[in-house]
């Protein structure tokens, strides 16, 4: 239950419908955002177990639609299923295997079960590919994480399972990033921790054999969270570190924020510090800042996304970390994750929020996912320049960006391809165009607006193969393999 001052904080903040960037007001940021209510608001919609009212999770799991044996795989016999005339049929009469998508080809899916899982729920996503070409994919689910090889034909050939630490709870809360030929897992679960696992093992993996490896003998291991959990991990390959977000409870001494984690030696992990000044991150990409900024050239920056702000932190120094600025925008209800558009180039960012389609907040109020753009030229004062709002209605989860193209996971909505390259010469986001989606969630495909604005569909997906393929990792279902028509 939100207290009255919470309503009313959360009513002033949210009665808004433009895209500009404001200082937050404390007395919202106290009782909203740094009290953890509005965090526990979302986490116990999604999930949190017991009282009287059953979460949404828990509810589409008593009814069986998160159990992974029902899903049918696509059969390797089939090529591909190239999207004609709005759909891909993957079998032709059955509206539950009929995709609605734009430009984009499928060329697998496999069910949670037949990647190893007998709970399914998958979350996050990350693959490696090898000094010989060859792409692998790690796909988080409740009880651990799978591991597939993707092949030349677009192909998910199952390979083995990483299963959650022992000593943790299952939790639909996965998380997975890459560090050279390494995956970062960390976990919602109390007691999890943090995995390390060495895709390179996968290259001699038999798949007539699966492997199910040891989280004592395949691993390097982290113990020294607060409780064990995170809520996401980031990496930073130039430098050789990860990052623990989101670590419980914000009573810590790192308050939730950045746990920085030392990756040159895995035999003996640790943490040279960590970033509590703007307590809890929700997620965080972190950098060598190379950009217009000539203050900042070189230093290690983290852009945070802290539940109602973009927080951008200098951690050259992660014994003495500051934050550089601290900036919200009208409409925020739950700052989520974003991406620079050009690593190279650090000039804008895009930014999602998780929450502003579902609480009906801002830009998002009509339900339709809005993409918000970031001019970040000026670390110390980041400007918001427009946004873009997407076709069908929906909520947004994780984007990444490749070359010119943002790639989005909205959740019922499936993946979106915006083509994002007009953003320096047309900042306000009026020459962002979508150039595919591939709906993977046909169970909404007749409400209005084009999709329900619910916590389902696609958590995740990794669009950085050369090859072209994207593995998209879904809750319910399983993950898939699209790629581009044109690719």
């Amino acid at each position: 239950m939100k207290s009255s001052l919470q309503l009313a904080a959360l009513a002033a903040f949210c009665n808004y419908a433009s895209a500009k960037e404001i200082e937050m007001d404390p007395e919202v940021d106290a009782a909203l955002f740094k009290s953890g209510a509005r965090h526990q608001q979302i986490m116990s919609t999604k999930e949190t177990r017991g009282g009287e009212q059953q979460s949404f999770w828990a509810s589409r799991r008593e009814a069986g639609i998160f159990s992974p044996s029902q899903y049918k795989s696509m059969s390797a016999d089939v090529d591909v299923v190239p999207c004609t005339d709005g759909l891909a049929k993957l079998t032709p009469g059955d509206p539950n295997y009929e995709f609605k998508c734009s430009g984009i080809d499928l060329y697998d899916f496999q069910s949670h079960f037949d990647l190893g899982s007998t709970v399914g729920e998958g979350a996050g996503s990350w693959g490696w590919t090898s000094p010989d070409g060859r792409e692998f994919v790690a796909v988080a689910q409740q009880d651990g994480t799978s591991f597939s090889e993707v092949s030349a034909a677009g192909k998910l050939i199952y390979l083995g399972r990483l299963p959650q630490y022992p000593d943790a709870q299952p939790s639909l809360w996965r998380e997975i990033k890459g560090y050279k030929s390494y995956v970062v897992i960390g976990s919602e679960a109390v007691d999890h921790g943090i995995q390390i696992f060495d895709m390179a093992k996968l290259l001699d993996a038999d798949p007539a054999a699966p492997a199910t490896y040891s989280n004592e003998d395949d691993i390097y291991y982290w113990n020294e969270l607060p409780t064990g959990r995170s809520h996401n991990v980031v990496t930073n390959e130039e430098k050789d570190y990860a990052v623990a977000v989101g670590a419980q409870p914000r009573t810590s001494a790192c308050a939730s924020g950045l746990i920085f984690i030392d990756l040159t030696d895995l035999e003996n992990l640790s943490s040279p510090g960590c970033a509590a000044q703007d307590g809890y991150v929700h997620d965080a990409q972190c950098l060598v800042y190379r950009g217009p900024d000539a203050k900042y050239d070189g230093a290690d920056i983290c852009y945070g996304y802290n539940e109602d702000t973009l927080t951008i932190y200098d951690v050259t120094d992660k014994e003495n970390t500051t934050v550089i600025s601290r900036i919200s925008y009208e409409g925020a209800s739950y700052t989520h994750q974003g991406w620079v558009l050009d690593t190279q180039n650090q000039h804008y960012l895009l930014l999602d929020d998780e929450y502003d389609e579902y609480d009906g907040a801002g830009l998002g109020s009509e339900g339709f996912p809005i993409t918000y753009i970031w001019d970040v030229s000026d670390l110390e004062n980041p400007k918001q320049t427009g946004y873009y709002q997407a076709s069908r209605k929906g909520i947004d989860h994780n984007q990444f960006v490749n070359n010119g193209l943002a790639f989005q996971s909205n959740y019922g909505g499936g993946l979106h391809i915006l083509d994002v390259s007009s953003i320096p010469e047309d900042p306000t986001g009026k020459s962002v165009k979508e150039v595919g989606y591939f709906d993977i969630y046909p169970e909404d495909d007749e409400v209005e607006g084009g999709g329900e604005i619910e916590f389902v569909g696609t958590w995740s997906h990794y669009p950085y193969f050369k090859s072209g393929y994207i593995v998209i990792n879904t809750i319910e279902r399983g993950a898939y393999v699209v790629k581009r028509s044109e690719a």
